[in-house]
């Protein structure tokens, strides 16, 4: 991620500081009042942990989320009330590594019920191109693996960017996920603990259906390549045995370099690639001036970092099975 983005600790500290003493003189801040009501007062990073959190909560969480829809939740910077409200939370669900300011507030928070959802699976190093033709995962999945050597996820000299965050996008990793929230929320609430158990599984039964409906679909492709300016999607690329090619890194806001744009041309002729893809989020500019220059196509291929009124489905899911019909349109799906 861009240093420029990365919030001094000092200053969250401040910050914190501040928004504890200001929320402590209220008699009615937002937490209390989920509070008030039975609920447990949840706190979650941005989208994929929201999700995560209301569909496995259900009716016995109250649900905020740090990164309000439309927002990039790379560039996050969080108001003093946003921090001091952690400290009120009974539970929060954040993914390290994605939001530094998040990382260093809740760092700050204290809160005994926080979890971290990158320790609930493995995370693994990827950079601009992730190749899963040679490691695309059996049928039966790997509940606790996926632990693929650094070198795995680029090895061809392009752009290293370290351990990737987007877990999410990979249905799988995103079921081991949930399988640990759903532990933690037992455990922070016992009382509702078999209603958190009977919503964690029929979500890991929507999400195992949701990867099984990616194999099938992606199965018979004319092509293997996609083409994205967001490399977001590499865990998604070695679960089904594609490959992605990242203009820029993990922050979807990085200049590619005339390197970087020269390699891709190269690539999509050889792998007859027809589609750039770009996401809701940011702007699509550099998918554009490079689908010109190539001849090709732009379509959305959603990171699903947030839900707006732009994004093609009102869910996770619903945008899931939208990425699906997208890539199998750009890969010539048979």
């Amino acid at each position: 991620m861009n240093v420029r983005r990365l919030i001094p600790a000092t200053a969250v500290a401040g910050a914190a500081v501040l928004g504890l003493t200001t929320l402590s003189a209220c008699s009615s801040s937002d937490a209390a009042d989920g509070r008030s009501d039975g609920t447990l007062d949840v706190v979650a990073s941005f989208y994929p942990m929201q999700f995560l959190a209301e569909e496995i909560g259900g009716s016995h969480v109250s649900v905020t989320s740090l990164t309000k829809p439309g927002v990039e939740p790379h560039d996050l910077e969080l108001s003093p009330k946003q921090i001091g409200s952690l400290s009120d939370a009974d539970y929060i669900l954040y993914l390290k590594g994605i939001q530094p300011a998040v990382d260093d507030a809740v760092g700050q928070a204290g809160v005994k019920n926080t979890v971290d959802a990158a320790s609930l699976t493995t995370l693994e190093d990827h950079g601009t191109e992730v190749d899963g033709h040679d490691h695309g995962h059996d049928d039966d999945g790997d509940e606790h693996g996926d632990d693929h050597d650094a070198e795995d996820g680029d090895d061809h000299g392009h752009e290293h960017v370290g351990a990737d965050p987007h877990i999410w996008l990979d249905p799988v990793k995103y079921a081991e996920v949930a399988k640990g929230v759903g532990t933690s929320l037992e455990k922070a609430d016992p009382d509702h603990a078999a209603d958190y158990r009977e919503n964690t599984a029929k979500l890991v039964d929507e999400l195992n259906a949701l990867d099984t409906a990616y194999k099938t679909g992606l199965k018979d492709t004319a092509t293997k390549t996609f083409i994205t300016t967001h490399s977001a999607f590499g865990y998604l690329a070695e679960r089904y045995g594609l490959t992605q090619e990242g203009i820029a890194g993990i922050d979807p806001e990085a200049e590619p370099s005339p390197a970087r744009i020269s390699e891709i041309h190269q690539v999509a002729e050889k792998n007859k690639a027809t589609t750039v893809f770009f996401e809701t989020l940011a702007s699509d500019k550099t998918a554009s001036t490079l689908a010109k220059d190539l001849g090709l196509k732009t379509d959305v291929l959603d990171p699903l970092e947030g839900i707006t009124d732009k994004s093609k489905g009102a869910d996770y899911l619903e945008v899931m099975k939208s990425n699906l019909a997208a890539l199998q349109k750009a890969l010539g799906a048979k």
